[in-house]
């Protein structure tokens, strides 16, 4: 699908068909609307389809006055049970005249850009405008760090109480999430840099104060996510840790009762052999095996209990 889009009145309003300085938003196109992009914006195919590409990294690419920026954005999935961020490639394609971003679908920061929510858009400045997708792409990145943090203090409160898998797996989930995210800014700090040194890019002055702001921000971000990730795995560790020394626990106390309830049956077993009259103590006395028994059993467990067995 494609759409247009033009900054009228200090705000991004979406028009019926192209105009000189208008944003191209394009989602999800088909193979018709990929032709008919290359054709009338004289853009090289390959720009649209490794924008397309869901294993595409970030990256940026100049050719015949093109110039393709491919950064990660940050997606969330939400389900029944769990919420899941991840990471799709989004394109921005800079023409003479023109920019047009791609996606493979729909997504939370261009619909706040194409509502008008962001403020201080102009279509018609091409790279001033496409820096600004950037840093409202990293401020995205910061407001899901944020919800990650609280996400994982909410999981690690309930694993402290119950100890299931359930919220095993939802650390793990969460730790993914994060894996996603530091590799995916990092790749996006790279391609910043790119841009920065001026080369493929023409940059003014309000253009690269712009972009400074925006690496700082995502800077920022990756020294976040780092951070959660290094908690995170401290977290997991200590709680494998004390999942295993409270499995050890269970495991000696269990290993003490069954010594401890062994007792009558080997003192039973030595009264029920057929060796003789009077050759064990009290041998015709019904009650004294199980009465020995009990203390035996008393004096095992108070030994078991001195050696922290119990």
């Amino acid at each position: 699908m494609i759409s247009y889009y033009k900054t009228i009145d200090n705000r991004v309003t979406e028009i019926e068909s192209y105009e000189l300085g208008c944003w191209v938003n394009c989602v999800a196109p088909d193979e018709k609307e990929v032709k008919r992009l290359t054709s009338d914006f004289g853009i090289n195919s390959e720009f649209l389809r490794s924008a397309l590409d869901p294993e595409e990294s970030s990256h940026i690419d100049h050719e015949d006055d093109n110039t393709l920026i491919v950064i990660d954005i940050p997606a969330v999935q939400k389900t029944e049970k769990n919420i899941t961020y991840y990471t799709k490639p989004f394109g921005i394609v800079i023409t003479k005249t023109d920019l047009i971003t791609v996606s493979l679908s729909d997504n939370t920061i261009i619909g706040e850009i194409s509502d008008g929510v962001v403020k201080n858009i102009y279509t018609n400045l091409k790279i001033q405008f496409a820096l600004r997708i950037i840093l409202k792409t990293t401020a995205k990145y910061l407001q899901y760090l944020k919800q990650i943090d609280k996400i994982n203090d909410r999981v690690e409160k309930e694993l402290r109480r119950s100890m299931k898998n359930k919220e095993l797996i939802q650390l793990l989930e969460v730790e993914k999430s994060l894996v996603y995210f530091s590799s995916s800014l990092k790749s996006n700090e790279v391609t910043l840099e790119k841009i920065m040194r001026g080369r493929l890019i023409k940059l003014y002055e309000e253009d690269k104060e712009l972009l400074e702001d925006v690496l700082i921000e995502v800077k920022q971000a990756i020294e976040m996510a780092n951070i959660q990730l290094n908690i995170l795995s401290g977290t997991m560790d200590a709680f494998a840790s004390i999942i295993s020394n409270n499995l050890n626990i269970v495991m000696k106390v269990l290993a003490s009762i069954t010594l401890i309830i062994s007792i009558p049956a080997v003192v039973v077993g030595f009264y029920g052999m057929n060796i003789g009259a009077h050759v064990l103590p009290l041998d015709g006395v019904w009650w004294f095996p199980m009465a020995f028994s009990g203390i035996l059993m008393v004096i095992a467990g108070f030994i078991l209990k001195k050696k922290d067995m119990m």
